[in-house]
């Protein structure tokens, strides 16, 4: 007798037992897996050191065009005003490609800014200027020593700041040159590692008589 309730017991606790969940697909109609990243893709993968020859070799194919010395022979600009390094591309009377190093030594990042120092916008348009000095003060029938003015810009765009150990790029293209009148229109860029840091739409020189 005992054993045929115990029989009974078990069928009718078989029967309230909960049939197994099935897995509800998600939203999207698909059932979620657990991913788990493998420790490779977590372990960051150190750069390559390359060491200063590999990466002093990447400017080789650049010819200096104008030395230092060669653009104070053609500027009237001199320390801590001189704002073109060198020239690396140049054609005659159009356009020319230059370098400014930009150092922490320079004076005016003393006070620009003292707990950020950023080379001033208008000291970046400067660079550019004298720039275009380098071609305009180079063209025929231009006395050595001239001394040309800033007569007017329009169009400044600044991108991104310019800072100590920053190498500024610089392209300039004469747009108008009216020796007659002593004047010269010039627009120009400039780059940072290859972005767009300073763009000027249009500046006006005039030469001094």
């Amino acid at each position: 007798m005992k054993l045929a309730l115990l029989a009974l017991f078990s069928v009718s606790a078989a029967a309230f037992a909960p049939a197994p969940l099935a897995q509800q697909p998600s939203r999207a109609g698909r059932v979620p897996v657990l991913l788990h990243e493998s420790e490779d893709s977590e372990a960051e993968v150190a750069p390559e050191f390359r060491g200063a020859e590999a990466i002093s070799s990447q400017t080789s194919n650049l010819k200096t065009v104008f030395t230092s010395e060669d653009i104070s022979g053609v500027l009237p600009h001199r320390y801590p005003f001189l704002l073109v390094d060198k020239v690396v591309e140049y054609e005659q009377g159009k356009r020319a490609v230059g370098i400014k190093c930009v150092t922490v030594n320079e004076p005016h990042f003393t006070g620009h800014f003292p707990d950020r120092p950023i080379m001033p916008g208008v000291m970046q348009v400067e660079a550019l200027a004298q720039l275009t000095g380098v071609i305009g003060l180079n063209q025929e029938g231009v006395d050595p020593g001239t001394i040309f003015f800033f007569a007017g810009v329009d169009g400044v765009k600044w991108k991104r700041p310019v800072v100590p150990g920053d190498t500024l790029v610089m392209e300039v293209e004469i747009t108008k040159c009216n020796m007659r009148f002593g004047l010269i229109k010039s627009k120009g860029k400039a780059y940072v590692d290859g972005e767009l840091a300073v763009e000027v739409g249009e500046m006006t020189f005039a030469f001094a008589k």
